[in-house]
């Protein structure tokens, strides 16, 4: 054992000392400040939280289904967004980070915050979409599949009016959007990689219980095959199922680096997360607290676009390392995928009526995405 692993070994070892004496949140966060080695410093990052906790007149329960450290490739900046609450409500919210699926995940997640058995949460705009069936509309393709695109919509007014009210209108309060990059065509082992229509010919998709996937997919020539999230990795091994769509970063989370061989970045569908509050307790807050929780949603959703061209290299990297071939469409394929299955195709019109409430409506929405916010701007990856 050379003395790196000797040296990541006393490392992790610390982690789970500091973590079975101080708790698993200030464990995380002595690794985010580099303190993890200096027990007088974890000491003191222990007793930070404690007076915080102590001193705060209101206390934010956050649930997400993620480990913190997922941020490396997968920015959905929770810690982050813990001291963002903290410091901008001068310490008078206290934010109690359940993370790691402590409390559940994706739906499970959205109907506690529902509820009021937690006061907010992170999950996928998907399985915010049964709440909020509007947001929905951001499952057709090739519309708002880019970050900057995504950010355009979410951001813009023509959203807030027409998404946030019936948000608002199931007792929720969405906080702000994390951007985690487009939705791929990845391929098991043993398989081709998909890089034109034509390639999606009888292939066996992997798809969530999202009809408008289903139809995405079904127009591309795929074999549209819903499969449970916790049984997809056995399905693709097993050849169930011969493709799935996440993106980059989630495939990482989740260790799909061993069983693919070919990942496309198909720029079809963004895979667009929210953070949502409970309404009920988000306006008994005083005025001054409600705008702090506002300011440290809006400064946390620019740290997560800041971060999404590290994270997006990080995540290449890893399948890279690992064996799989990362793809890009040039731009005749992409417009091939465009023209079969994009959403000006008239098989899209009932979805949009049905969650815009128009055709119109969704044009205007269509407009704000094309229509980049300048506080708002993102690298391309």
């Amino acid at each position: 054992m050379d003395d790196n692993e000797q040296l990541e070994n006393y490392k992790r070892r610390q982690f789970f000392t500091t973590t079975g004496k101080f708790g698993l949140t200030t464990a995380l966060l002595a690794v985010s400040a580099g303190t993890l080695m200096s027990s007088q410093a974890v000491a003191q990052t222990a007793q930070e939280e404690r007076d915080r906790q102590k001193a705060a007149k209101y206390t934010m329960t956050f649930a997400t289904a993620y480990i913190p450290g997922v941020s490396r490739q997968f920015p959905i900046m929770q810690l982050d967004f813990k001291e963002n609450i903290q410091n901008m409500s001068g310490g008078q919210i206290y934010v109690n980070l359940a993370h790691g699926g402590k409390l559940g995940a994706g739906g499970a997640l959205a109907n506690k915050v529902q509820k009021g058995v937690i006061e907010a949460a992170q999950h996928s705009i998907s399985n915010f979409a049964p709440f909020a069936p509007t947001a929905d509309l951001i499952n057709i393709p090739y519309w708002c599949a880019t970050n900057q695109a995504f950010v355009n919509l979410v951001t813009s007014d023509a959203w807030k009016q027409t998404v946030h009210p019936a948000i608002e209108q199931n007792g929720f309060k969405a906080l702000w959007y994390t951007s985690t990059s487009a939705r791929t065509f990845s391929v098991r082992k043993g398989l081709d990689p998909i890089l034109s229509v034509d390639d999606l010919a009888g292939i066996k998709f992997r798809v969530p219980g999202s009809k408008m996937l289903q139809q995405f997919y079904r127009l591309l020539g795929a074999n549209p095959t819903p499969v449970a999230w916790g049984e997809t990795p056995a399905a693709i091994k097993q050849g169930v199922a011969d493709a799935l769509d996440p993106v980059i970063g989630g495939l990482v989370n989740f260790g799909f680096q061993d069983i693919l061989d070919h990942i496309t970045q198909a720029q079809s569908v963004h895979g667009g997360q929210v953070f949502s509050c409970n309404l009920k307790w988000f306006k008994s807050l005083p005025l001054e607290l409600q705008d702090a929780v506002e300011a440290a949603s809006d400064i946390t959703q620019r740290q997560n676009l800041a971060k999404i061209p590290a994270a997006f290299a990080y995540a290449k990297s890893v399948m890279e390392t690992a064996g799989v071939q990362v793809h890009s469409l040039d731009e005749a394929d992409l417009e091939r995928f465009k023209e079969a299955a994009g959403h000006q195709r008239p098989e899209w019109d009932g979805f949009k009526t049905e969650l815009a409430g128009s055709l119109a409506k969704f044009d205007e929405l269509l407009e704000a995405s094309q229509e980049t916010n300048p506080r708002y701007y993102v690298d391309n990856v």
